[in-house]
């Protein structure tokens, strides 16, 4: 299978890359500079010029608070830049998974969001990213399409909020952590392993979630941290308006996986476990 994976300099992308040369398959990753996705002409002609069975569109702009200060820009990256990417797959008829995010939620919920639950993004980021959705979704159905929704990421390269504890862990502090938001951390190797799966697993086109197993608050994920590094340094609890941030984050945005674990006979490992590996694989 020839894959093409864009945003491939990006912490996903890149595990994307990996898990595809691991399983044996030929592997393109495209960065920004090799495939800037809010060029229509360039995306169509990389995608074309390398005729993939399937593209992981990984490509986006997730500095949230970025993203609120630039709306036009978040939309120009995560809205058209998907539809272009769109239009490049259904041209040549190859199979095509995007990635989203539980952002897509007003983060308002009490239990797990289910794939078929009403959207209501909050922030310039989340709505951009409902774009690509929407992008997406006009091609269904008659196209192998997914849309895959995620949390929380975190893995080997690039900025997270596991490596930021850790820094500022090992620099003695202070912590201090948010406690009133809760989702599920996902460790970027199980979730590439998850979107390398879904052309083999008969998964129908639509929407997918695919998280690690399990939820946290962000201050619950921080004392995780702090410990397994082996330090003994307090987490103050703080909430999400103390923290000051200028773009809304979702107060609650666990997603239901089970339509995922399903299909492929198992969850992604839980979050706790992903996080030990990352350590243990000397992440942080």
């Amino acid at each position: 299978m020839q894959i093409l994976v864009t945003g491939a300099s990006g912490q996903l992308g890149r595990a994307v890359v990996a898990e595809a040369l691991r399983r044996g398959s030929r592997a393109l990753g495209l960065g920004h500079a090799e495939c800037p996705v809010d060029d229509a002409a360039w995306v169509a002609e990389r995608i074309a010029a390398a005729r993939p069975d399937y593209v992981v569109h990984c490509a986006a702009w997730t500095d949230v608070d970025g993203c609120e200060a630039d709306p036009e820009r978040a939309d120009r990256i995560n809205g058209q830049g998907t539809a272009n990417v769109v239009a490049a797959c259904r041209q040549l008829g190859c199979a095509l998974a995007y990635v989203s995010t539980d952002y897509v939620f007003d983060g308002l919920g009490t239990r797990p969001y289910r794939v078929d639950d009403p959207v209501g993004p909050r922030s310039a980021y989340g709505r951009s990213k409902r774009r690509g959705e929407e992008a997406v979704l006009a091609a269904l159905p008659g196209a192998r399409f997914w849309i895959v929704r995620t949390s929380w990421v975190f893995g080997p390269g690039g900025k997270h909020f596991p490596g930021a504890i850790a820094a500022r862990a090992r620099a003695g502090g202070p912590l201090r952590v948010v406690d009133d938001q809760r989702g599920c951390p996902t460790y970027t190797p199980d979730l590439a392993a998850a979107l390398l799966d879904l052309p083999h697993c008969d998964a129908a086109p639509g929407i997918w979630h695919a998280c690690n197993e399990g939820a946290v608050t962000w201050h619950g994920f921080a004392e995780a941290i702090v410990r397994k590094l082996g330090l003994t340094l307090p987490v103050a609890r703080i909430s999400t308006a103390e923290l000051g941030r200028p773009a809304p984050r979702p107060a609650y945005s666990v997603l239901d996986c089970s339509t995922l674990t399903r299909l492929r006979g198992r969850p992604l490992p839980a979050w706790d476990d992903a996080l030990s590996r990352y350590l243990k694989e000397g992440g942080l």
